[in-house]
């Protein structure tokens, strides 16, 4: 694993992907979920040194990358958050998964090592309630042991943008906890009762990096790179899991991905002993209509190629590649993706 470290940053990511220098005219242009950038950078370096073909993707969470492909500025928009029958109908819009992966807490204790403090759901949401405030609060010692916490007050960072990694965390919540799901929810973004919000996941990161005993929630790829310490989960069925690929696979095993529209499964708090509790997919958007042919075709070659040269780079980062089944499917749905003579801008023999 190569610890790269992405910085985070205050205003809006723009990440140049696989590019030198500046982006130039003919490179796919994509905007939304932070979730999938560590993928999606990874994917885009070794797709322009194989073609030449870079990629232009702003990381600005996924709600800004629905409100992009909305509004056409981009060829394809990318979000966590998987949108519903009617919003995709309404918007003309194509829906499919890349990669799943798993949602962590990471915490800034001292003495605290990765892996080494478990949480459970139940727990996690009484910690953003407001109800737990201190590290030594006797549920969180009830799940831990021997492990020494101090008696300090807990900082809570939680997304202050519209984030589909916040949609699947609060989903989480929600379904362990019913006063989450009464007083706060689930959304993108809610009022949350307590904490400091960071944008990105980038932010949250660094938030939680740069402050004593603090908690937030990262893509697992993040609190690898950025060398973060994670906690273990007690998943619905009661058992200790790590967050790793096997466990974020066992979320996803039963899953089936033809029973909603644009494939839109919720992974989170799936049954099962080695199954991580806080698993998602992330999506990506893209008009049936395309207003410009080329530019669609080019992006779902450059999907193409990710899902059949791909997988070997997302395990590394310990996403979980799509598997070749629904693959399949997707590429079926990639023939509603028409120019205005009604003609597929790609096809299988592209």
């Amino acid at each position: 694993m190569s610890h790269y470290g992405l910085k985070a940053v205050s205003a809006v990511l723009v990440a140049a992907i696989g590019l030198a220098g500046a982006a130039r005219a003919a490179d796919i242009s994509g905007a939304g979920a932070t979730f999938p950038y560590p993928i999606y950078a990874e994917w885009a370096k070794a797709y322009q040194t194989q073609t030449g073909n870079g990629l232009n993707y702003q990381a600005i969470g996924s709600g800004g990358g629905i409100k992009q492909i909305e509004a056409r500025t981009v060829t394809f928009g990318a979000s966590d958050k998987p949108l519903g029958g009617d919003e995709l109908k309404q918007n003309t819009l194509v829906q499919f998964p890349t990669v799943m992966g798993g949602i962590v807490p990471v915490v800034n204790v001292e003495g605290v090592k990765p892996g080494e403090l478990a949480l459970d759901g139940k727990t996690l949401a009484e910690i953003y309630l407001g109800k737990i405030t201190r590290w030594n609060d006797p549920a969180i010692a009830k799940l831990n042991g021997t492990i020494e916490l101090p008696d300090a007050p807990i900082a809570v960072v939680y997304r202050s943008d519209g984030s589909g990694t916040t949609f699947n965390y609060t989903t989480y919540l929600a379904d362990v906890d019913p006063e989450w799901k009464d007083e706060v929810g689930v959304n993108t973004s809610v009022e949350w009762p307590v904490g400091v919000g960071a944008k990105g996941n980038q932010g949250v990161a660094a938030t939680v990096g740069q402050t004593q005993n603090a908690i937030g929630y990262v893509e697992y790829a993040y609190a690898l790179q950025n060398q973060m310490t994670y906690t273990d989960m007690i998943n619905r069925d009661g058992k200790r899991v790590a967050p790793q690929a096997e466990a974020f696979a066992a979320a996803a095993e039963n899953a089936d991905w033809s029973s909603q529209p644009g494939f839109g499964v919720i992974l989170a708090n799936q049954p099962g002993a080695k199954t991580w509790p806080m698993t998602a997919a992330t999506f990506i958007l893209m008009h049936t209509d395309a207003s410009d042919p080329a530019d669609s075709a080019e992006a779902l070659k450059f999907f193409d190629w990710a899902y059949a040269k791909g997988d070997e780079m997302a395990a590394k980062l310990d996403y979980i590649a799509m598997p070749d089944s629904v693959v399949g499917q997707i590429k079926r749905e990639w023939t509603e993706i028409k120019d205005s003579d009604g003609k597929p801008v790609w096809s299988p023999t592209h």
